[in-house]
């Protein structure tokens, strides 16, 4: 026994594998005595335990306001005597695409009543030369969106022509263009 504490303590404790040792042999019976002394541990405190409801950010009393809970769009209001959503898209898809035969001054100028004042002017030196020649093959879809603003997409030989149109004060309008290919 003597020889084993005169060991221990000559060569092992001098050692930093020693040292080691013992500091590991502190810090567990520190943690070990806490454990006895504090009691049984409560499964419900801690970051460990979940929440018995889902956690929400919203205030329960003003309701959902996610997808699934927002209400379908309004249908789309048009100014007694004007022209539908349905009925500005395929006039504005026929002077579109009719651009190629005609003069850029009289392509933009049949554009014009058909368009806002943003998209006329997102049009000015465009060359309808560069309009795809493509003709419609469907009915156009129409997505309400509010009831002054649709998305309308007219199915083409060649892709999709993807209208937005805009009725601040009932009056339908294309206020953007877009060109999806196939």
């Amino acid at each position: 026994m003597r020889r084993g504490i005169e060991f221990l303590v000559t060569r092992v404790l001098r050692s930093r594998i020693g040292i080691a040792l013992a500091i590991a042999v502190l810090v567990f019976g520190v943690i070990g005595t806490a454990r006895l002394v504090s009691g049984p541990a409560d499964s419900t405190s801690g970051l460990s335990s979940r929440p018995r409801e889902p956690i929400t950010t919203v205030e329960p009393e003003t309701g959902d306001d996610g997808v699934i809970g927002t209400p379908l769009p309004q249908s789309p209001e048009t100014r007694a005597g004007e022209l539908t959503p349905e009925q500005t898209a395929d006039r504005f898809t026929s002077a579109w695409l009719g651009g190629p035969a005609t003069t850029t001054e009289k392509w933009q100028a049949s554009l014009r009543p058909l368009s806002t004042v943003s998209l006329t002017e997102k049009l000015t030196g465009v060359d309808p030369t560069e309009v795809p020649t493509v003709r419609v093959i469907g009915e156009p879809t129409v997505r309400p969106r509010t009831e002054a603003f649709v998305e309308v997409l007219i199915p083409l030989d060649a892709g999709r022509l993807r209208l937005e149109l805009v009725a601040p004060d009932g009056r339908w309008l294309v206020d953007a263009v877009d060109w999806e290919r196939e």
